[in-house]
C-alpha cells in the first residue's frame, strides 16, 4: 500500500507548548510515550497536525487522540502496513491501526513495542524510497 506524500512536521516548539497546556489524566503517560516515539531515531520529527501531538518519518507515523479520558490513544495512519508481531496495534480499519495506554505500567509493559512499530514504520519508509 503507497502512502501519501505528507508535509514534513518539524515543530517541537509547538508539541511542547500542546503538552504543557494539556488537560487529561493520562498527560503523563503522554508525554513517556513522545519520548519513547521521539527516541527511537533522530530523524523523526514531531508537529502539531490534525489538532493534535503528530509524529513524522518520511510520511506521517503516529498521531495522538486525546478524545477518551480514561485511555490514551496513538493512531498510525497507514498503520496497516506495519508488521507488528506484538499485538500492540489494534484494529481491522483499511487505513490505521491503533495503540491504547491506560496507565504508565502499561505504557512501561508496552514500551518494547511501540519501539518496535516505530522501527517497522521507518523500515517501511526506508524501503520506498
Amino acid at each position: 500500500m503507497a502512502t501519501k506524500k505528507a508535509k514534513i512536521l518539524d515543530d517541537p516548539a509547538a508539541v511542547s507548548a500542546y503538552m504543557t497546556a494539556l488537560d487529561h489524566p493520562l498527560k503523563a503517560e503522554a508525554a513517556a510515550v513522545r519520548a519513547i516515539i521521539m527516541g527511537v531515531d533522530p530523524q523523526i520529527t514531531e508537529g502539531i497536525k490534525w489538532n493534535s501531538p503528530s509524529f513524522y518519518y518520511k510520511g506521517d507515523m503516529v498521531v495522538f487522540n486525546f478524545h477518551a479520558q480514561d485511555t490514551l490513544r496513538i493512531v498510525f495512519p497507514n498503520g496497516i502496513i506495519i508488521n507488528d508481531h506484538t499485538g500492540l496495534l489494534e484494529g481491522d480499519y483499511p487505513d490505521r491501526r491503533l495503540a491504547y495506554f491506560r496507565s504508565m505500567d502499561d505504557v512501561t509493559a508496552k514500551k518494547s513495542a511501540l519501539e518496535s512499530a516505530i522501527r517497522g514504520w521507518i523500515t517501511y519508509m526506508d524501503q520506498q524510497s
